[in-house]
């Protein structure tokens, strides 16, 4: 797969590089978490969201909405899922890192989506993107064997447990998390998602 840079003109119709935020503190802190062999996700950090930066991503990326900071660290070289929320999403790259992304558009009216619609963006060490909220999205790639570290900033409670009730017709069968939909590969076994990629579950070199 061609592996494009989100500064080519081609990722525009999926988010934009951030410009004029001090990510040097956030970059820091991240030293602390770690890296495992699989994938890890944490929704919300205490110790990120204390940085000065948390203010100013609240106040301009979310026009003052409570945030929660996370990050999504680890190794992996496939797809497995697409997910998408109802809001951009924040990705700071600690690590050089590889999205696997697309179009939530490209949805078929069942629910699936075919995976030779996905593109390949590199987002090197230290820049911060938004991933429009129509941009299907999931794990990072890593492209350094050391694994790879990315921070994640979305609106407070977005990927934590349902505490409502929610039917399983048409849309809301794909919630898996608050603010969070997603259509699996059955490759990747995720348990109790709904298997609607259809196509090869991509995978780097």
């Amino acid at each position: 797969m061609k592996i494009q840079k989100v500064t080519d003109p081609a990722f525009r119709k999926y988010g934009k590089v951030l410009e004029g935020y001090n990510f040097g503190p956030l970059l820091k802190e991240m030293k602390h978490t770690p890296v495992p062999e699989d994938v890890v996700y944490v929704p919300s950090v205490e110790e990120l969201e204390a940085l000065d930066v948390e203010k100013d991503l609240k106040n301009r990326a979310f026009g003052g909405l409570p945030i929660e900071i996370g990050y999504c660290n680890g190794h992996n070289k496939k797809l497995n899922a697409v997910e998408y929320h109802r809001n951009s999403e924040i990705n700071v790259a600690v690590t050089d890192l590889v999205l696997l992304i697309g179009h939530q558009q490209d949805i078929e009216a069942d629910f699936t989506y075919d995976t030779a619609n996905i593109e390949a963006f590199l987002v090197p060490a230290g820049t911060g993107i938004e991933v429009y909220a129509t941009t299907l999205h999931y794990a990072p790639c890593h492209v350094n064997k050391s694994g790879f570290q990315c921070v994640v900033v979305l609106p407070r409670e977005t990927n934590t447990e349902i505490d409502f009730p929610m039917p399983k017709d048409g849309e809301n069968g794909l919630m898996t998390a608050q603010n969070k939909w997603l259509i699996a590969h059955e490759d990747a076994k995720i348990e109790g998602a709904f298997n609607g990629l259809k196509g090869e579950n991509i995978t780097l070199d």
